[in-house]
């Protein structure tokens, strides 16, 4: 073996690498925990979070109350959901959100009434999460199983169909399936819930696969993605190794191969990865060891004596350091000198960055054989490779990171590993008003555009990088959003109506009415532009791609606040706030507004409230009713006072009173009418 090549998408998913980080928040924050089933399909990590308090239970009812209980990546049905809180547990959703997606999908499908074709593997976890948020269905694993099971259900293939697959799916499987499908159905809806990362690490594995002598891949053996992976690496070289860690892997299947490949399964961790990969690495050096050992004497000799030329890569071993140089043994007759402030550049120190023994790889600038010294630059060497690395991330769109060191009315220059990059104004991202001074100084994300070596021009797009990142964060935000959930956001820009908050990609509303509880006419007099606040989810449209959201704390709901502290029959300290022909209304708490009917504000008949109030005036006053289902309030200032005496005037044949005493009533126009009851004596 003397080359390994490892996959770039090896190791754990978005979802997967999510869930494990919930997991250790929750383990952090509260000590203990525990997961409905095990978390992810790797035993190790399992284990390790078993050792930090997680432990595992295989049904609800195992579920402690007060517990908190981690719902895990694969999801789960919602009666399990609702048997957890019945038990009393508290409940974290880690679902992935491409899952999630699947169940929104079928949940849909079921109430229009359609069938459900699931593409996927029986008894996974995924699947049976899958089937329970869905009425009719069926899972199948493959075509031919498809074929064998087609005239038996032949009633339900009359009815709309949709089909889903499991996440982990292959993609050849899954287009096979809905080959067979379209050609019997018509009135289908067939949708691609094969997750993207899969997809790429299916791809690059079959690509590596190709190239290699023999392949190793990492994974759960009860891991669908694990197992698909081997399967796809299978097909295309007959030397693999399926393995869940190092202990497993033979060495022995991989010392005639040339090339070997390592490429792991999404639930499996970087450790993991590094371990294999660095057992395998240790092999090659030994390989080479070997090799070296069986030169002959006058070979090796010869290979001391090879002449080296101005502009020759070479590599050495740093034998000395002194305040001025770094001495570098090259195995030749030279030894290398490169001098020490090219270690130094930014104020690093020399011992910091550079130490006896270490490898160092720089260019020859001058040799001279009379004092065996050849001077070289490590410098030249790292530019150069800067200069490649920009050449091809050209070609393959790579992102690249550097500082901003210089701006103008054109643009920015960003710094990339010393080579300097243009960014015009249009590729800068920023707002067309804004001046470019904004990043000087920031690290930025960029794409390379151009590049002319001859004339030292490279160009780049900060907006490139920006735009697809936002995407990104837009669909992660539109795969996981629901009702309730909290975001911590920024204020964007404000409306007579509302402020627009952005939530980490896309921009959210919360109407005027939502930012207080209390009385405000412009949403400036809560908000300014660049806060930065915490938001929920009250309502979104994920066709029209609009989202409301609430800012003022649900817990602060001042009529809560006021039916808490208050009852009919109570006596307040109230502010008269507003005055109307009818009565006037008063703050009994902030954001709670009351009426004192004209009847109710003396003892006596008076025309019109402002003959007894003002606005600002501060009064007790009587609570004598309260509509909770309205949020409506009466109050009465005449009701804690004495009552006034009433005329009586006698007449001739009866006591009757001349005069009738009014009790008026309000409408909900504030219209009042009045009523003459009888009089006792």
């Amino acid at each position: 073996m003397r080359e390994l090549r490892v996959a770039e998408s090896a190791g754990f998913c978005f979802g997967v690498q999510r869930s494990v980080e919930l997991a250790e928040k929750l383990l952090a924050e509260c000590g203990a925990c525990a997961s409905l089933g095990e978390l992810i399909h790797n035993e190790d990590v399992v284990r390790a979070l078993g050792e930090k308090g997680m432990r595992v239970i295989q049904s609800p009812e195992e579920a402690r109350a007060g517990e908190q209980v981690l719902i895990r990546a694969h999801g789960v049905s919602p009666d399990r959901i609702a048997a957890l809180e019945t038990a009393g547990a508290i409940v974290t959703d880690a679902t992935c959100p491409k899952v999630k997606a699947i169940h929104k999908i079928v949940s849909k499908a079921s109430a229009e009434g359609r069938f459900v074709l699931i593409i996927g593997m029986k008894q996974h976890p995924e699947v049976e999460a899958i089937r329970g948020w869905c009425e009719e269905h069926l899972v199948v694993e493959n075509a031919a199983e498809l074929a064998q099971i087609w005239d038996e259900y032949a009633d339900k293939w009359e009815k709309p169909l949709t089909v889903v697959a499991q996440t982990t799916q292959t993609r050849s499987n899954f287009t096979e399936c809905c080959e067979f499908i379209k050609k019997r159905c018509t009135n289908l809806k067939i949708s691609d819930t094969i997750c993207l990362a899969t997809f790429t690490r299916q791809e690059e594995a079959a690509r590596l696969a190709a190239d290699c002598d023999a392949m190793v891949v990492i994974g759960g053996k009860h891991s669908a993605n694990s197992v698909h992976l081997a399967q796809i690496c299978g097909e295309h070289c007959d030397n693999v190794q399926f393995i869940e860690r190092t202990d497993e892997l033979d060495m022995s299947r991989l010392r005639q191969a040339d090339i070997v490949g390592l490429t792991a399964g999404a639930s499996t961790p970087a450790w993991i990865i590094k371990e294999v990969r660095n057992k395998m690495s240790d092999e090659i050096k030994i390989e080479e060891s070997a090799v070296e050992k069986e030169l002959s004497f006058d070979e090796m000799l010869e290979e001391t004596l090879k002449p080296i030329y101005n502009g020759d890569k070479v590599s050495g071993t740093v034998v000395a350091i002194t305040g001025t140089e770094i001495s570098v043994d090259l195995g030749a007759k030279q030894t290398g000198v490169i001098p020490a402030e090219e270690f130094t550049e930014g104020g690093a120190k020399l011992e910091d960055v550079v130490k006896v023994g270490d490898t160092v790889e720089a260019v020859v600038v001058r040799v001279n054989d009379v004092e065996g010294v050849a001077t070289l630059s490590k410098k030249r060497l790292d530019a150069a490779k800067v200069w490649n690395e920009v050449e091809a991330a050209v070609e393959d769109g790579t992102v690249l990171e550097g500082v901003v060191t210089e701006d103008n009315k054109g643009g920015v220059v960003v710094s990339v590993k010393g080579v300097r990059v243009f960014v015009p104004a249009s590729q800068t991202d920023l707002p067309r008003e804004a001046a470019m001074s904004e990043l000087l100084k920031k690290t930025v994300r960029l794409k390379i555009t151009e590049v002319n070596k001859a004339r030292k021009r490279v160009v780049g797009s900060i907006r490139r990088v920006a735009q697809a990142e936002r995407r990104e964060r837009t669909e992660a935000i539109w795969n996981e959003i629901e009702i309730g959930k909290k975001y911590h956001g920024v204020v964007k820009s404000l409306t007579s109506y509302g402020a627009f908050v952005d939530i980490g990609g896309i921009d959210g509303m919360v109407h005027v009415s939502e930012l207080s509880w209390g009385r405000i006419h412009q949403p400036s007099e809560v908000l300014s532009v660049g806060d930065e606040v915490d938001v929920y989810v009250i309502n979104f449209d994920r066709e029209k791609r609009k989202i409301s959201l609430g800012y003022k704390d649900p817990d602060a709901n001042p009529w809560k606040m006021f039916t808490d502290k208050y009852g009919v029959g109570d006596v307040a300290s109230v502010k008269v706030v507003k005055l109307m022909p009818f009565g006037a209304f008063a703050e009994v708490l902030p954001g709670v507004d009351g009426l004192i009917h004209i009847s109710q504000i003396a003892n006596r008949r008076i025309g019109k409230p402002e003959d007894v109030l003002t606005v600002g005036d501060e009064v007790e006053a009587k609570i004598t009713a309260i509509d909770d289902e309205k949020h409506k309030i009466s109050l009465s200032i005449r009701a804690l006072g004495e009552p006034a005496p009433v005329a009586v005037v006698e007449e001739e044949e009866d006591d009757e009173p001349a005069g009738d005493a009014l009790v008026y009533e309000v409408s909900e126009s504030g219209e009042a009418s009045g009523v003459a009851p009888e009089v006792e004596e």
